[in-house]
């Protein structure tokens, strides 16, 4: 009998113990399904895709028009490669008088800008690094000054060609007063669409030339 109590008094706290534990793990089981810890870490959002800047464009009198200062300076740098390739309207000048009359209001400008041999290649260097290589300067100024500086770049190919051939009568004197007449008559007409579109406040895209200016401004 004694043996039995002993007994039961040693094995009865070990019990309840194991009691106690069980309950307080059930108990910290619910109390965890009811409030589940918050994750530490987050899956991080990617962020929205950026949308690439459309082209520019201008409009005459809309969003996005040139103020009267671009659109002045757009229109003087068009001026920059007829007067470098005046010289080959020499014979169309020769043989049509209106030609002449419009042309007269520009000699005095004509004259200053071919009297020194280097004036095309500073003003040149002055076009490009002052105004398309800067920031300050809108995209619209920056983009018709690169158009102007690409159209008097093209007139490297007419000019080797008269140097190379330079023929003096017949059909390779013909061929040469077509050609020459005809890049005058290309220069005259961007001339004239180039500065009117500006004053305006549109945006002359010149063919040959418009895509290489395109890649040159940001």
């Amino acid at each position: 009998m004694m043996a039995m109590t002993m007994s039961y008094l040693v094995v009865s706290p070990s019990t309840t113990t194991t009691t106690n534990t069980r309950a307080l793990s059930s108990s910290f089981r619910k109390l965890t399904l009811a409030n589940p810890p918050s994750p530490l870490l987050h899956t991080p959002t990617l962020p929205s895709r950026i949308p690439k800047p459309s082209k520019f464009a201008a409009q005459s009198k809309g969003n996005d028009s040139a103020d009267a200062p671009d659109r002045l300076i757009s229109a003087m740098v068009y001026f920059y490669p007829f007067f470098d390739g005046v010289q080959y309207g020499k014979y169309i000048l020769t043989q049509f008088t209106p030609f002449q009359a419009l042309i007269q209001p520009l000699v005095p400008a004509i004259r200053v800008f071919k009297s020194f041999p280097f004036n095309g290649f500073l003003v040149f260097l002055t076009l490009y690094f002052v105004v398309v290589r800067n920031q300050n300067f809108s995209r619209y100024v920056r983009f018709n000054t690169m158009q102007a500086i690409v159209l008097d770049v093209l007139l490297i190919f007419p000019d080797l060609l008269e140097r190379t051939f330079n023929p003096r009568d017949g059909v390779g004197l013909d061929v040469l007063m077509s050609l020459d007449s005809t890049v005058f008559l290309f220069l005259l007409v961007s001339l004239i669409y180039g500065s009117s579109a500006c004053l305006l406040g549109n945006l002359p895209r010149l063919p040959i030339v418009a895509e290489a200016a395109d890649r040159q401004v940001l």
